[in-house]
């Protein structure tokens, strides 16, 4: 177990909970949009668990065109995760960055991905939470699996048959006790033109005695990936919510990156308290994204684009995180 554990800790895609028996939850999010933008599901795979006695692996599923969601719950031994790599079997459903086959009640898929982006993985700064994954006794962990990849396969909900050939997704993943008393997430990969993928997230994150605003963003531009995080010495310059939109601007040494998000209807998921899924969130995934990234020393615009199907939640103390 303890060998296992140190080997994920550089393959954050990978389960990363070996040691672990109390107040800890990990779960994967995946992201399905079709190719005509008809459909769009989040399945979200994982295991919660508060001591020996209450503990159980779960998929939830979000349907984000009905916004509608449905929590499955499972024995937490029929959570079977691969030590080697990302792949984890709960009951007779399996979930991996290249694949998911999924059969439950009124629902089956068979789903396979390819051309997957990965976040950059470096043995000093492991995927996209970097020097602080080795940051012991952290509230919550944050992975990405994939900013961007082609689908195929089909699923079959209530006796409708959908096929997801030539649809987009999008792979992330969560590990920790809870989430963060305040936070934004956003996520599109729907752009003008393919190959083009945003997610930021922004947080209050405890740490010991004391908290701060974390933030995490990245530009996939279909050959490089722009980051802005607060370990790369990037700067937030303006965090503004409201119950209609939301407003970040953040800056590198390069880039500024201006976001502005339209929010949409939500819908309701479970969400991890001290181990147990026993929170709630509002989840949209019809929310509008209008992003610009501007090149500092140009002053050219390198992006000015709307994403579609945007994935956006807005969680908690908002007051927290704002930045006028």
């Amino acid at each position: 177990m303890v060998r296992n554990k140190i080997k994920a800790i550089f393959h954050p895609e990978r389960f990363q909970g070996w040691t672990r028996k109390q107040q800890y939850f990990e779960g994967w999010y995946f992201k399905i949009v079709n190719a005509a933008e008809t459909h769009a599901f989040a399945f979200i795979p994982g295991i919660a668990m508060n001591g020996e006695n209450e503990k159980h692996a779960f998929i939830q599923v979000l349907d984000g065109k009905k916004l509608t969601a449905r929590y499955f719950k499972f024995e937490h031994n029929s959570f079977i995760p691969n030590s080697e790599k990302f792949e984890i079997t709960i009951h007779n459903n399996f979930f991996s960055e290249k694949e998911v086959h999924i059969n439950l009640p009124n629902l089956k898929a068979d789903l396979q991905f390819a051309g997957n982006v990965p976040w950059p993985n470096k043995w000093y700064s492991p995927g996209i939470m970097g020097p602080y994954t080795f940051l012991p006794l952290m509230e919550c962990y944050h992975g990405i699996v994939s900013m961007d990849h082609a689908i195929s396969g089909q699923i079959e909900v209530n006796g409708e048959i959908v096929d997801f050939t030539n649809g987009r997704g999008y792979i992330e993943k969560d590990w920790g006790k809870s989430f963060p008393s305040a936070y934004i997430w956003l996520q599109s990969n729907h752009f003008s033109q393919p190959g083009i993928s945003v997610k930021v997230s922004v947080a209050k994150i405890p740490y010991l005695s004391y908290s701060f605003v974390g933030f995490i963003a990245g530009v996939w531009l279909g050959d490089r990936l722009i980051q802005f995080t607060t370990y790369n010495r990037s700067s937030l310059l303006k965090s503004v919510i409201d119950t209609g939109k939301v407003e970040l601007f953040m800056q590198n040494k390069n880039y500024r990156l201006e976001i502005l998000v339209r929010r949409e209807k939500a819908t309701a998921l479970a969400s991890p308290i001290l181990g147990l899924m026993d929170g709630r969130i509002e989840e949209s995934m019809n929310a509008l994204l209008e992003v610009k990234l501007t090149d500092r020393k140009s002053g050219k615009t390198i992006l000015n684009d709307k994403g579609r199907n945007t994935g956006l939640e807005v969680a908690g103390k908002i007051e927290e995180i704002m930045i006028p």
